[in-house]
């Protein structure tokens, strides 16, 4: 029953009866016995589970045995749940092919899902906010949509953004002629007791033992993503293309590529889990992970063939606004085009359950990509020694050094 409403609180799944626990041996069930079987596990999963289940029982032959298979259905009434253990103690959810208890903030994140409700759009409570401060965030909104804009005709589309906007897109909360901030606005101001925080470091290595240098940015969500994006361009290669009589510098990982990862991570995590956003920069990969469990109906594969799946309804409409991102949906696919356009491996994409983690692999440097975009050294260094050591140590060097080499 653990497993059941694990199922139902994720993406579904599959429990086979009839299969040998430690050997996998398919045991089956006589023909006698086998319908009764099939009422009793009907019987348990209504009875012990709540909302209500349905799940669909069905028999199987395999190898000459009959077996039952029970599949669960990902639910719409979160958060299930087995009701002799109670809301709070009868949560479980799959994590990692394993079902666990929920913890209290994705026992919240369920119960948002199960209402079709934004937390982002929930009552900030404990903050108190002023006529000024809604003003100053209204300014500082419009700033960044004219920085963000790609061309001047675009800087002239920006229109101001007010207090009536903001109270459409849940920022604001308007009771008895009052406006009082969501949780989208503490977010978004970095103001209030949520405590919202991009930590980036570099390590030595592929693992975490090491520790080269460690940052956490705090304050207005957009400064946190322009921080974390110059922390990862700091500390990735900067090498360069020949064309005709031109040289042009570019990243080993496209600029683009990264900043809409940091932008993606920091619109759609869970802000329900305390957790904060980790960019962190290994000698073989830029790794970046945002807290919280997919959205209920998304999944990885889905992701990434660009459907969306908002968790944060009114910081998604404040970054529209500030050309954050542009059509919900695309920015995965288009970040995934950019990277491979780039010679690099198709990025990866790891967990779901608790986390979603992406991996961009550092691969281009040193020339040993065979795609002609790839980034490599300048060929007058190439021509001045052949010698891979020397090329290796070219790319090591300071960026004005290696200019003036």
């Amino acid at each position: 029953m653990k497993s059941v409403v694990a199922f139902a609180n994720g993406t579904g799944g599959k429990i086979i009866f009839g299969i040998a626990d430690k050997t996998r041996e398919v045991v089956g069930f006589a023909k006698e016995d086998v319908f009764q079987k099939m009422d009793a596990i009907a019987n348990a999963v209504s009875d012990s589970c709540e909302p209500a289940i349905i799940p669909d029982i069905t028999l199987q032959t395999v190898d000459g045995k009959t077996i039952i298979v029970v599949e669960i259905s990902e639910g719409r009434q979160r958060p299930y749940y087995i009701k002799a253990l109670g809301k709070e103690d009868g949560v479980y959810v799959r994590v990692a092919g394993t079902t666990r208890p929920a913890d209290e903030h994705m026992i919240k994140e369920l119960m948002f899902e199960g209402s079709n409700r934004y937390f982002d759009q929930a009552l900030c409570t404990g903050l108190n906010i002023t006529e000024e401060d809604i003003d100053t965030l209204c300014k500082a909104m419009k700033e960044q949509a004219i920085k963000n804009a790609y061309t001047e005709g675009q800087k002239a589309l920006v229109k101001e953004v007010g207090r009536q906007q903001l109270r459409s897109w849940g920022i604001l909360i308007e009771r008895d002629g009052k406006d009082y901030p969501s949780n989208a606005y503490a977010i978004l101001t970095g103001c209030g007791g949520l405590h919202v925080a991009t930590q980036c470091g570099v390590f030595k290595g592929t693992t975490k033992e090491v520790f080269v240098d460690r940052r956490e940015y705090t304050g207005p969500l957009w400064e946190q993503i322009e921080e974390a994006f110059q922390f990862v361009l700091r500390n990735i290669h900067l090498g360069a293309t020949i064309t005709g009589v031109y040289r042009q510098d570019v990243y080993e990982i496209p600029p683009d590529a990264i900043r809409e990862l940091i932008i993606n991570a920091t619109v759609h995590r869970s802000y329900l889990d305390h957790g904060t956003i980790q960019v962190a920069v290994y000698d073989d990969r830029l790794e970046i992970t945002s807290p919280g469990k997919l959205p209920m109906g998304q999944t990885l594969e889905r992701m990434k063939e660009g459907y969306s799946k908002i968790r944060n309804e009114a910081l998604a409409h404040a970054f529209s606004y500030m050309n954050l991102i542009e059509h919900w949906g695309s920015g995965i696919p288009r970040i995934i085009g950019k990277v491979k356009a780039a010679g690099l491996l198709e990025p990866e994409f790891i967990g779901g359950e608790v986390d979603l983690r992406i991996n961009i692999y550092r691969g281009q440097i040193n020339g040993t990509a065979e795609n002609n975009n790839a980034v490599k050294p300048p060929s007058n260094c190439r021509q001045m020694s052949r010698n891979r050591k020397f090329i290796s140590m070219y790319w090591k060097m300071p960026v004005l050094q290696r200019h003036r080499r």
